[in-house]
């Protein structure tokens, strides 16, 4: 279950990129650059595969009634989950 806890702490680490995609559509001193590129792919395509898997097998243990906490901490969850949301919120945009 190590597994879990590195891919929801990469997941956090993707979403937070996610948000720095959207900061960056505002300031347009910083499109130019190698550094925004590539924190845009990070943040626009990787942030939802890797929010999809996370979700979907933190899902799997939920229903198969494995103690999920006892692995990932509460709060990672819930932030892995609300950025989830959000990501199909804009995809069906």
């Amino acid at each position: 279950m190590s597994r879990l806890l590195f891919f929801s702490r990469v997941a956090f680490l993707c979403n937070i990129c996610f948000l720095v995609t959207f900061v960056i559509r505002f300031v347009p001193a910083l499109k130019e650059a190698f550094f925004v590129s590539t924190i845009v792919i990070i943040g626009l395509v990787m942030s939802i595969v890797i929010n999809v898997m996370v979700n979907l097998f933190c899902l799997l243990m939920v229903m198969t009634r494995k103690p999920l906490r006892q692995y990932v901490p509460l709060w990672l969850m819930i932030t892995n989950f609300l950025f989830f949301v959000i990501q199909v919120i804009l995809l069906i945009k």
